[in-house]
């Protein structure tokens, strides 16, 4: 900074918790530094996607924000940065080894040598013996088609050859053939991105996240020159002119679509960490290039993670995450991918998919084993971590869990790809007008010895999540889920870890009849029985706290003694 006189540092705008934390400290370490040009100013470089004047009173809900009709930027061309007119000193490239070397000083889960878990899908680890002899077939297949298919100066960059890379003319090559898709190609290496785009079609649109996530995520490209490029191809398409009745092309359409998506929850993102009232803090996380958005609560004691149920939110854990921290806990809560203000992108959901997503949050944020509560579907998804990456789990405890006993269950069949239907797609969007019409009357049900918890806080951010651009794709899931793995089976190798809270009088289960099936099919699992509903960490949290850190504390007595230093 000295040897070239900089009186500025630009970042950009980021909405990671971690990142921003970094910037924080560089502030921080910055007022150290005295030059005599004066003190070095931090300023956050933006790309606006939309004109927007103030984040402070952006509207919380999609459906007011798309009223505003703000009007969208363009790109402005990419600028060469003058030479440096001196010598400077740039010191060595760090090679790979020195990296690895500093990220191993800096990462507990690198020290407790987490990284290969991340590679072991949930299907190898819930059936390790026969899916590592189709994993194998499967990939020397694959890469018999790979090595086929691939042509000179590949826009394709990955091992898996399905992810656009490389510099800024490659993406936007390789987003000119996406678009033209319908066009058809003589052009070797658009046909390779047209082929692409026919594997990665597992629904309407979801192409272009697959292929293009990566790469806007990474900064190669930004979202608004895909807008950009999609826009100006259509008017070429309409002899100048955006067609009042919607795109004309479906590629088209799929990259306005998802940029737009995109944008909408990267401001949402932003505005919630600008705008950070309340008991809790929120923190975003990225997830396979997706915004997901947690709280966490607590400085020390042993890691517990919340997992809520479906079409809920972090914050239906509201009364629990502090009186569980105050008892000497570090506490997070995760609002999972497309649900609440985390991101709901255009792919197929699974209970698989979000297995896979606690097992990289344990891994990436929480960094130890923690203890994992899950409700509802939540948590059959905490009981699929704990079989397939047990080494993750501390203990678990089930909240009126979804899932089946069946005795003597044992083997899983192999998961094949989701894909969605014409019934499913029409379902959804009746689903989903619905909920929005009877939510408060179908929340009644799930709280029946305390309704007054059914709140207007609640019920609004359950409406307001609602009208969140990707919505219809998440409630699709429903008519694809499958919870034919009973929870014996996925509890088999912790069962003397596993604590199960049941509300007995839960709408949606016969509870007695659970309960029975449980104590006689699940030796060493305890059981805590309340007079609740499907909900009892929110309906009744007096009751439940108590259960849990007493729990937790049992939990942790057990491993020091089976541990001793």
């Amino acid at each position: 900074m000295e040897q070239v006189k900089a009186t500025s540092i630009f970042l950009e705008e980021e909405v990671e918790h971690e990142l921003r934390s970094t910037v924080d400290v560089v502030k921080e370490q910055l007022k150290s530094v005295m030059l005599p040009e004066g003190s070095l100013r931090i300023e956050m470089w933006q790309t606006p996607f939309y004109d927007i004047k103030s984040l402070q009173n952006l509207p919380s809900s999609y459906d007011e924000f798309m009223k505003l009709q703000l009007p969208i930027t363009t790109p402005i061309q990419l600028l060469k940065l003058p030479a440096a007119e001196m010598e400077l000193d740039w010191g060595p490239l760090p090679s790979y080894d020195d990296i690895k070397e500093f990220m191993g000083m800096n990462a507990k889960k690198l020290k407790k040598n987490w990284s290969q878990i991340k590679e072991t899908s949930v299907e190898t680890g819930l059936q390790r013996r026969e899916l590592m002899t189709s994993h194998r077939s499967e990939m020397s297949s694959s890469s018999k088609d790979m090595k086929a298919s691939i042509v000179d100066q590949s826009v394709f960059v990955t091992q898996k050859g399905n992810v656009v890379g490389g510099g800024t003319n490659n993406v936007l090559n390789a987003l000119a053939a996406y678009l033209r898709y319908l066009e058809g190609t003589a052009r070797d290496d658009w046909q390779e991105v047209h082929e692409k785009v026919r594997a990665a079609e597992t629904r309407d649109g979801a192409s272009f996240t697959g292929l293009f996530s990566a790469a806007l995520c990474l900064g190669i490209i930004s979202r608004r020159r895909v807008h950009f490029e999609a826009t100006k191809y259509e008017k070429e398409r309409n002899a100048g002119f955006l067609s009042p009745f919607g795109y004309s092309a479906a590629t088209i359409a799929a990259a306005v679509d998802a940029v737009c998506s995109m944008e909408w929850y990267w401001l949402m993102a932003l505005r919630s960490q600008v705008n950070s009232h309340g008991m809790h803090s929120r923190r975003i996380w990225r997830w396979n290039g997706y915004l997901i958005e947690y709280t966490v609560a607590g400085e020390e004691g042993p890691a517990v993670l919340l997992v809520h149920g479906f079409g809920a939110f972090w914050e239906h854990y509201r009364d629990n995450i502090h009186v569980i921290a105050g008892a000497g806990n570090q506490v997070w809560a995760i609002t999972l991918l497309g649900f609440g203000r985390s991101e709901k992108p255009n792919i197929i959901y699974s209970e698989l998919l979000w297995a896979e997503l606690l097992r990289d949050f344990i891994v990436d944020v929480v960094g130890e084993p923690v203890h994992l509560v899950g409700n509802s579907i939540g948590g059959y998804l905490t009981a699929i971590v704990a079989r397939s990456w047990s080494t993750l789990i501390s203990s678990v405890v089930l909240i009126n869990s979804a899932g089946n006993i069946i005795p003597g269950y044992k083997s899983v069949p192999l998961s094949k790809d989701r894909q969605t239907s014409g019934a499913s797609w029409l379902g959804s969007r009746l689903l989903l007008f619905y909920l929005r019409l009877r939510i408060k009357d179908l929340v009644d049900q799930y709280y029946p010895t305390r309704m007054k918890r059914v709140d207007d806080k609640l019920i609004n951010e359950m409406i307001r999540a609602s009208y969140d651009p990707g919505v219809p794709l998440v409630l699709e899931s429903i008519f694809s889920f499958n919870l034919s793995i009973p929870l014996n089976y996925l509890l088999e190798d912790v069962k003397e870890k596993v604590l199960i809270i049941q509300g007995m009088k839960d709408p949606l289960s016969d509870s007695s009849s659970k309960v029975a099936m449980l104590k006689e099919h699940c030796d060493g699992v305890i059981i805590r029985e309340l007079n609740a509903g499907h909900c009892p960490q929110d309906e009744v949290p007096e009751q439940v706290n108590p259960i849990i850190c007493e729990w937790i504390l049992r939990m942790e007595s057990k491993i020091l003694a089976d541990c001793p230093l």
